[in-house]
């Protein structure tokens, strides 16, 4: 086994993939079902890398009987069906087959609407009763495929910081205590344990190296009790650590000391997030502060990266007298394009080296709470960002920048003031790209028109897309709102604690919100009255859209794993009214799958894992010479074809005779013209097939 994961880290390093492409989640269909009045509402992922002409029958088993394809011809549109056939009073089970080439391919995981389950745009995930709930994190702790839960409890009895993980049927997984460091809950000079006050969240999620589960990443100080109930000790209650912890059981895995620049003025608060810094593999990018005497604050800002045995510091950033003014949340994205992230705050953008991209601070700019960067105008190059001001001693209000370069397109300026909240999102599709608003009426970001002037503008919170069109809809205090750009008013989608009681934390802000299952439109988390219950909020709205899910957007994976302020999300593509197919993402799937297998009867939500009996490397493909990886279950002769999407075999070969265990065999293709698209790899031994989809661009 050590052999082949040496043999397998070789062959990646040769194929260049670690050069080319990011590593990311090998993710299942999250198969999601909600009832709507008599009928159910079923949707399901497109992954980043489906071939673009893959198709899906929809199956449904009642009460555990013999399953029924629900579609009378394969669904080419969006991934979601409506079922107005199933028996409400019966159990249901719905599972989903792609379709390549005209061949049903393996069944997803499946997903079980109650008997009698209630109409509602919502389902539930029981959690133990406690205290109140700040944030939810989403990750594949248990390497099924499938997002899981990480969760807060803040305000206990015994005053210390905790948070809680479960699996994503609400098994119950394991704890951890902050301890007595935590028990300082002041949101601006916090415990050295403390986490989630204000702004400082000091925790997140991710699949660090690349085996398929994720790991919590968190800071730590004297006194934490890990999930496996040891507990971290120090002499001092001061010095901190960043550390890694096991996503399935809580314990320790690794762990690297937070730098000590600064530390005369106090511990520091921190927020994490995730970036492919690099561009291939990802780090974790810390911003961390403290106070001084004088009520000023220290600033760095830090890259660490776990390569599985060891965490390691990349860089760390000073501010010092920098004229580098933060917000609340920082932003890991790409904003030249390159293939690699930078980290992005209200007045400052790092290289990925740590190196400083462009301050705003000698242009004007101070501190804010809001800053949205992404793909807001599809007709200029790069991303674009658009942030608040509080209390700017120039009137400066808001502005409208080049993210790439700093350079600011336009500024709005009035009274002196704590503007406090700045969204955008795709509002009007009679004005090209994204409009941006605070509490001074909606302007059409990339050409500064006024389209609507307070107080005729949605609250200026979160974007969110949840109805069947291409435009944003407003995410606020628990209501999912649609704005109507022809009459100027808005109307009410959802009120969320119409279902389960639900509720969000403070600054009206849900717990998390992203693509975490069903087609590409957004989940929101909340929970409900006694904190014993994760309520997720998905669509209900048929779409004919198909995008991949957003999880697989580069940009958009990053901002799921910052929390700070919550902020919007938002793609590296302009995803809105008019828009054009967005290009398959640049990623690999991590622990080498493309592939899924289920136990498509299972009463509950299956597990989806990865087939990683069979690989081929390099993928994409070069053109020149590929290597195959088998596990074999006895000998046997084999043949390997290579097929178009067509159904076509462009390319065949005998493999001769291979024995039980792992095979690898090379293959010269140097005298095939492939052309770039999807391919269909294929080695059948003793008649049994063995499949992977290809690249070659």
């Amino acid at each position: 086994m050590k052999k082949f994961a040496f043999l397998a880290v070789l062959l990646l390093l040769q194929s260049g993939i670690l050069h080319a492409q990011r590593r990311m989640e090998n993710l299942g269909r999250g198969v999601v079902a909600v009832r709507t009045n008599n009928t159910v509402f079923i949707s399901w992922r497109l992954l980043g890398l489906d071939p673009s002409g893959i198709g899906f029958n929809v199956y449904r088993s009642e009460n555990g009987a013999t399953a029924t394809k629900l579609n009378t011809s394969v669904l080419t549109a969006g991934t979601n069906f409506t079922d107005t056939t199933a028996n409400l009073t019966q159990e249901n089970v719905y599972y989903v087959k792609p379709v390549i080439g005209g061949t049903e391919q393996t069944a997803s995981g499946t997903y079980t609407l109650i008997a009698n389950a209630d109409s509602k745009p919502c389902y539930t995930v029981p959690i133990l009763p406690g205290s109140s709930i700040h944030f939810v994190w989403v990750g594949d702790l248990d390497g099924d495929g499938e997002y899981d839960y990480v969760l807060d409890r803040i305000g206990d009895v015994s005053g210390h910081s905790k948070i809680e993980a479960y699996k994503r049927d609400g098994t119950f997984l394991w704890d951890i205590d902050y301890g007595p460091n935590s028990a300082n809950q002041n949101n601006i000079s916090p415990g050295s344990a403390t986490i989630d006050v204000g702004n400082w969240d000091g925790v997140t999620v991710y699949d660090l190296d690349g085996d398929g589960k994720a790991e919590v990443i968190t800071k730590i100080a004297n006194g934490v009790r890990f999930g496996d109930n040891t507990t971290w000790t120090n002499s001092s209650d001061t010095k901190q650590w960043i550390a890694i912890l096991d996503g399935e059981t809580g314990a320790l895995k690794s762990y690297k000391t937070i730098p000590n620049d600064y530390t005369t003025a106090g511990s520091f608060a921190c927020s994490l997030g995730i970036g492919y810094l690099n561009g291939t593999t990802p780090s974790i990018v810390g911003k961390f502060k403290n106070r001084n005497a004088d009520g000023s604050f220290n600033l760095m800002v830090c890259a660490f990266n776990y390569n599985g045995n060891n965490t390691n510091l990349q860089w760390k950033w000073l501010r010092g007298n920098t004229d580098a003014p933060d917000g609340h949340q920082i932003r890991i994205i790409d904003v030249d394009g390159n293939g690699t992230d930078e980290v992005c705050d209200i007045g400052y953008c790092l290289n990925g080296d740590g190196t400083v991209r462009y301050l705003l601070g000698p242009e004007g700019v101070v501190h804010g709470d809001r800053t949205q960067i992404g793909k807001l105008d599809p007709n200029r190059a790069g991303m674009q960002g658009y942030a608040v001001q509080q209390n700017n001693p120039s009137g400066l209000l808001e502005y409208y920048y080049d993210a790439n370069t700093g350079e600011l397109l336009w500024e709005h300026y009035g009274s002196v003031g704590d503007i406090g909240r700045g969204t955008a999102a795709d509002v009007d599709p009679t004005h090209s790209g994204f409009e941006v608003w605070s509490f001074f009426g909606i302007y059409n970001g990339p050409t500064n028109t006024q389209l609507t002037s307070d107080p005729n503008r949605p609250y200026p919170n979160f974007k969110i897309w949840w109805d069947g069109d291409l435009l944003g809809e407003n995410l606020h205090d628990e209501k999912i709102e649609k704005w109507n750009y022809t009459t100027s008013s808005v109307s009410r989608l959802v009120t969320c604690w119409h279902y389960n009681d639900a509720g969000g934390s403070d600054r009206n802000a849900p717990l998390f919100y992203g693509d975490i299952n069903g087609d590409w439109r957004e989940e929101v988390i909340l929970r409900n009255a006694d904190n014993s219950q994760l309520v997720i909020f998905t669509t209900n709205v048929p779409s004919t859209t198909r995008l991949y899910t957003l999880a697989h957007n580069p940009a958009y994976r990053n901002c799921m794993t910052i929390k700070g302020y919550m902020q919007s999300h938002h793609t590296d593509y302009f995803l809105g009214a008019g828009m054009s197919t967005p290009e398959q993402p640049d990623i690999y799937y991590a622990d080498g799958g493309a592939s899924f297998t289920a136990n498509s009867n299972a009463r509950t939500a299956a597990p989806q894992r990865p087939d990683n009996s069979f690989n081929i490397y390099p993928n994409p493909i070069n053109g020149k010479e590929i290597t195959l990886s088998l596990l074999t279950d006895n000998n046997g002769d084999a043949h390997f074809t290579l097929t178009n999407m067509q159904g076509q075999v462009i390319f065949s070969k005998t493999l001769g005779s291979l024995e039980k265990g792992y095979n690898t065999v090379n293959i010269d293709l140097s005298g095939l013209n492939i052309a770039a698209g999807t391919y269909i790899g294929n080695v059948n031994q003793n008649g049994n097939n063995h499949t992977k989809l290809v690249v070659k661009k």
